[in-house]
């Protein structure tokens, strides 16, 4: 495959950062984003070339990332009173922030997993599929996804809240494993809530701040 994909941040910019950062990632157009230890030949070289195509430092499976969906990532540095050193707790922590914004937004169990990462691991090559630590669930079913990348000057959190469902991802697939569709089953923002992105993202930011703020859109 011929597509080479560019890094969703200046990863080098972003750990030189002082201060505790909160992003909010806009995506200009359909957008795939690679887990860091993704190999790109597991897209349909034909289709991959309809998207913008992405690659993120952490773990975790390919996203595809829409317009309307709700990116919200974190740079916490070293010195900061929320730098976890413990990888599970640090997600739950993530999670947790998400959830309190949610419980009074939505209808049904907002809960945050606090276990280890669980699924068929023949589906984690796409992130919705999947059960992982700090993850949120509305009544058991999957809403918020977390990755992380850790660094020794400190931790960048990534979570997503799609508006939409995650079946259009297949179609970038080269190779779906039996069952995949019905494990990409989950929640959407915009049959949750009526809530605006702004008003979730400022509620975010208190439930989880202080931070310095930055809007990113993410080009093409």
């Amino acid at each position: 495959m011929s597509s080479v994909p560019t890094e969703l941040y200046d990863y080098d910019v972003v750990r030189s950062e002082a201060e505790a950062t909160m992003y909010r990632v806009r995506p200009q157009r359909a957008t795939l984003v690679l887990g860091s230890a993704q190999p790109i030949d597991l897209l349909d070289a034909e289709r991959v070339g309809e998207v913008a195509l992405r690659r993120r430092r952490g773990g975790g499976g390919l996203v595809l990332l829409q317009p309307d969906d709700l990116w919200v990532d974190w740079w916490i540095p070293a010195d900061d009173e929320r730098w976890r050193g413990d990888v599970h707790v640090t997600s739950v922590m993530a999670g947790r922030w998400w959830a309190e914004v949610l419980r009074p937004l939505v209808r049904g169990d907002v809960t945050v997993h606090d276990g280890p990462l669980e699924g068929d691991p023949a589906y984690r090559v796409v992130c919705f599929a999947g059960r992982g630590p700090g993850e949120v669930f509305v009544d058991d079913k999957k809403t918020v996804g977390v990755s992380q990348w850790r660094v020794r000057e400190g931790i960048f959190l990534s979570t997503v809240a799609h508006a939409h469902g995650s079946e259009d991802v297949l179609r970038y697939l080269r190779e779906r494993p039996d069952g995949l569709e019905n494990a990409l089953d989950h929640q959407v923002l915009s049959t949750l809530t009526d809530a605006g992105a702004e008003s979730v993202i400022e509620a975010l930011r208190r439930a989880s701040g202080p931070w310095q703020y930055r809007d990113l859109p993410l080009h093409a």
